[in-house]
């Protein structure tokens, strides 16, 4: 599908957030040392607005940022939408309304264009993850019934040469979010939030040459006014997470679903589940090896949005969650991260007040969030819509 309907179909669906300028512009390359290990505590927060990547450094203890050389990166006029990481950090994507651009990580967190600061794919990738093994980009545009596989070479970075990108249909166009399932899993997929046409389940096999299986979908519980706008799996179980939009009674009703994952498309929806995630619009949802935080982008009663964290309790094969603490964000909360040293927790919101907001992790109360910064990302209003930690 060529570019020009991609975008086109896109924007009808869903307008461009204000503020934005034209979208045509090849971004610029920025000083850096190749791709490879980086050091510890470095991430990167994309900012609408304002066309540009800006990456960061935390060292434990600190409060205050450090910017990586030549950050922030310009992309010019295009316009951004999403970032994913390769799993050894190696490589930054980042996809625009004219493709997915691709950078190296310096040892040091500078990034360089690569492919000659050409789109390695003209996807319009709304949403987009790297798969465990580093050789396919999951893709997916709000607007387009699809999802992507774009095929790389892990060493590169780039497109994989001879390989043919892939593609799936899904029942819904809009999408919000897709994830996969870890390294290792018995069963993986692709999940897609797809709105009110609820979870797409893909099986996704690596190896290969069309990695996708046939897709099935989980229904949301309110197909009128509700849908599925976040989806996660976790670490280290298997387990699936939804965010949907009116999933219980009341005020908020956000509601976080849990699945357990099985063979042949079998999700089954733990007992518990739906849990309250404590606001309005869960959009962001975060595993970490014990506890689930999930971001709502607002809450009713209040000016800001809040992260809402949840303890993982495993019996046998029965697994349910406790609510542990919430904690209030910034305006329209819409991603999240942790960094890879496990202190921090990094939280984005479109909105401002602040950008960024940085947790840390209660030493008192397990797997509860403390306040420890805030940080602009840029000259407000930045408007950031993604944040990616090194792994």
């Amino acid at each position: 599908m060529k570019l020009g309907k991609w975008a086109r179909l896109f924007l009808a669906a869903t307008p461009l957030l204000s503020g934005c300028k034209g979208f045509w512009d090849v971004p610029s390359g920025s000083g850096g040392s190749g791709g490879g290990g980086t050091t510890s505590g470095v991430f990167y927060v994309l900012n609408q607005k304002t066309a540009q990547i800006a990456g960061y450094t935390i060292a434990s203890g600190s409060t205050s940022l450090t910017a990586v050389p030549s950050s922030p990166v310009s992309l010019g006029t295009t316009v951004p939408y999403s970032l994913a990481i390769s799993p050894n950090g190696g490589f930054l994507y980042v996809g625009t309304v004219v493709g997915v651009y691709v950078y190296s990580v310096g040892s040091n967190g500078a990034l360089t264009i690569l492919n000659g600061g050409h789109v390695i794919s003209s996807d319009f990738a709304f949403t987009m993850r790297v798969d465990p093994s580093g050789s396919w980009l999951i893709d997916a545009v709000s607007g387009i019934g699809a999802v992507n596989a774009i095929p790389l070479d892990p060493t590169t970075g780039l497109v994989l040469s001879g390989a043919t990108e892939q593609s799936v249909a899904v029942p819904s166009t809009a999408v919000r979010r897709v994830t996969i399932t870890q390294a290792g899993a018995p069963n993986p997929y692709v999940f897609v939030a797809m709105g009110a046409g609820g979870t797409a389940v893909v099986p996704f096999t690596a190896a290969n040459t069309d990695p996708f299986g046939s897709v099935s979908v989980i229904k949301p519980i309110s197909t009128t006014t509700g849908g599925s706008v976040a989806v996660a799996v976790d670490l280290s179980r298997q387990l699936l997470y939804v965010g949907e939009t009116v999933a219980v009674s009341g005020t908020n009703p956000g509601g976080l679903r849990v699945f357990t994952i099985g063979a042949n498309s079998t999700m089954t929806e733990i007992t518990g589940s739906p849990y309250p995630s404590g606001g309005v619009g869960p959009g962001a949802i975060l595993p970490t090896s014990n506890y689930i935080y999930v971001a709502n982008t607002s809450v009713t009663g209040s000016n800001t949005g809040n992260i809402q964290g949840f303890a993982v309790t495993t019996t046998g094969t029965v697994y349910s969650l406790t609510s542990i603490s919430t904690i209030a964000a910034g305006l329209n909360t819409i991603a999240m991260d942790e960094e890879n040293t496990g202190t921090y927790l990094l939280a984005v919101n479109s909105g401002g007040t602040p950008d960024l907001n940085v947790f840390t992790f209660d030493t008192t109360t397990a797997g509860k969030l403390d306040s420890h910064a805030t940080a602009s990302t840029g000259s407000d209003p930045v408007q950031p819509v993604a944040v990616v930690a090194v792994p």
